[in-house]
């Protein structure tokens, strides 16, 4: 399902690949709990899946994993420590940051998935390499500089796809293209896409969102990644090709062992990344291959952030670097009094703090809004630990209930990181178009922990008037209708529109006040009510997001005379508008002379 160019792998790791495949599958996964039926929205069970169909050549080179050499060799990595595995099994900083974020998001959200964040790196390697195909880099955020386009999907040696997004995300308005860091068709992506970064937008060109579009891809239909059969199904339905399962579950089962060094990004220039619509030059991806051997006798340690760029034996500046060789120390350092300015190797790094506690930040007062319009205050929390500090880059999912409430981008969910004083404030809150209540929870990712809630109310200002829209004809024919709807404005004392006012329409006799009944049923003008029934009275709905309402259809029967239609705000301020209903008086003709 992607633009890398196959590269042949030898014979013996192919075959013991393909004869390894069930152990695999078993071992990378734990015992299952009782499975979940799979869903109608299951793709692996979608024979016409497009997302399956070929639509690019898998990098299928498997993970290298011998051992460099005997311990104590000289330069050797590792040399008197255990064998080290092929550097190729490190992952960009970023990628790896990624991969490992989606996992904890769907233990949170599908938690009977089981997702490896192993798995998903797997996906990641075999489709672009980390989005380094083709010297793509990522920006700060995770964006790849440039598009990782797959090949036009027109049936030539690929799946015929025809193009699904208008060009939004492959640039290619004719046919799809596969995209981004793991490859989605524009139409899987339209389904499974995620905000995996909490931007508040699902971008394929997203390390992150791709990963976790990726994530809930695979676990889609109830799919249990601790069953071996579901694992098998759910790479299947990524790519339908034996040797690609064979490839991904290798590369993950290499990931699971444990030794993934955390390789320095490459940094990326933004670009905007808009589509080109141009399949990726070149025939392999720029970087090492898997089966590359790095140069064990000048390795440059990884630094966050920092570049690759530089040569072996040339490392750029980093804190606590070594020594130049070129200036010994004639003796050895006094064991028993560290350099204050380097870590201590006996001593491992303290485990980052966890998310123990989440409490409110603000009044806790309700919050106060009219209808349609949009809150002060936002929503803020503060992320403690168990001593009861401040937890940086804890993730926070701010979700709005409430008739028609949404954050002011549309959405009615989403996810902020909490910064260096351990706060993340959700974007305001815009009411909906009737009186109730509006709330907003907020839980951490990946922790149990109790949720705060903010809650709000809504009101509508008060009416002072109300208009008829337009010039409409009061008069009509028996067994008709009036031929204009009725639509109506509520404005307020200062003119503003009233948003939500809830309006009542009632068809008087003449005098405006007496119930156009007769013997307990409606004559003259009338409405139809929720029941299809004839109705002198009706309660017709709220005004929009301009104060405007359009009535029902207003209909009469055989009876004529005069009447009036009283429009009714909630709040009891009506205006009355005469109607009357006569049949057109018939011409006499003209004498003959």
């Amino acid at each position: 399902m992607k633009i890398l160019p196959t590269r042949a792998a030898s014979v013996s790791r192919q075959g013991l690949c393909t004869a390894l495949l069930v152990a695999s599958l078993t071992a990378a996964v734990g015992v299952s709990p009782p499975h979940n039926t799979a869903d109608a929205d299951d793709p692996a069970k979608d024979p016409k899946n497009p997302q399956g169909m070929p639509h690019g050549t898998p990098n299928l080179t498997l993970p290298d994993l011998r051992p460099k050499g005997r311990p104590g060799l000289p330069g050797t990595p590792g040399a008197g420590k255990e064998d080290s595995k092929d550097a190729a099994t490190g992952i960009p900083a970023t990628a790896l940051d990624a991969y490992r974020k989606a996992a904890q998001r769907a233990a949170a959200d599908m938690p009977g998935c089981h997702m490896p964040w192993e798995l998903i790196a797997g996906i990641g390697q075999v489709e672009t390499q980390h989005a380094t195909y083709n010297g793509a880099r990522m920006t700060s955020d995770g964006t790849t500089d440039k598009p990782i386009l797959g090949p036009q999907l027109d049936g030539n040696g690929f799946a015929t796809v025809k193009d699904t997004d208008q060009g939004r995300w492959d640039g290619d308005t004719v046919y799809d293209k596969a995209v981004g860091p793991t490859q989605f068709l524009p139409s899987t992506w339209a389904q499974y896409g995620a905000d995996g970064n909490g931007d508040g937008v699902k971008d394929p060109n997203n390390v992150y969102d791709a990963a976790l579009g990726t994530a809930k891809y695979l676990c889609a239909g109830g799919k249990d990644m601790n069953r071996p059969e579901d694992l098998d199904r759910a790479i299947l339905s990524y790519n339908n090709s034996r040797s690609y399962v064979n490839a991904v579950t290798e590369w993950m089962r290499a990931y699971q062992q444990g030794n993934v060094p955390s390789l320095p990004d490459l940094p990326g220039v933004p670009s905007g990344n808009t589509p080109s619509g141009n399949t990726p030059s070149g025939n392999a991806p720029s970087g090492s291959t898997p089966s590359q051997k790095p140069q064990p006798s000048k390795p440059v340690p990884p630094s966050p952030g920092g570049s690759t760029g530089t040569t072996p034996g040339k490392p750029g500046t980093q804190p606590g670097k070594p020594e130049k060789p070129s200036k010994p120390e004639p003796n050895k350092p006094d064991p028993g009094k560290p350099d204050p300015g380097k870590p201590d190797p006996g001593k491992p790094n303290p485990p980052a703090p966890q998310p123990s506690r989440l409490e409110r930040v603000g009044s806790d007062k309700a919050w106060e809004a009219n209808a349609g319009e949009t809150f002060k205050e936002s929503a803020q929390v503060l992320v403690k630990d168990k001593s009861g500090k401040a937890v940086a880059g804890a993730r926070v999912r701010f979700v709005v209930s409430g008739d028609g409430a949404a954050f002011t981008d549309g959405s009615t969910e989403t996810t902020v990181v909490t910064g260096k004083d351990g706060t993340a404030k959700a974007p305001r809150v815009t009411a909906g178009l009737k009186i109730g209540k509006v709330k907003v929870t907020a839980t951490v990712v990946g922790r149990d922990l109790p949720a705060v809630e903010f809650t709000g109310t809504v009101s509508v200002l008060t009416a002072d008037r109300v208009i008829f829209v337009g010039d409409p004809r009061l008069k009509a024919d028996p067994n008709g209708a009036f031929a204009d709807r009725f639509t109506v404005k509520v404005l307020a004392k200062d003119g503003k529109d009233v948003v939500g006012s809830a309006i009542t329409a009632t068809v008087t006799k003449a005098d405006g006040t007496t119930p156009a009944t007769e013997n307990g049923k409606a004559v003259g003008p009338y409405f139809k009510g929720p029941d299809g029934k004839r109705t002198w009275r009706l309660e017709a709905g709220t005004t929009d997001k301009d104060g405007v309402l359009e009535l029902p259809e207003l209909l009469t029967d055989a009876k004529s005379g005069e009447y009036v239609l009283n429009v009714t705000t909630a709040d009891g301020k009506a205006h009355a508008f005469h109607l009357t209903v006569k049949a057109p008086t018939a011409e006499l003709p003209t004498p003959k002379a």
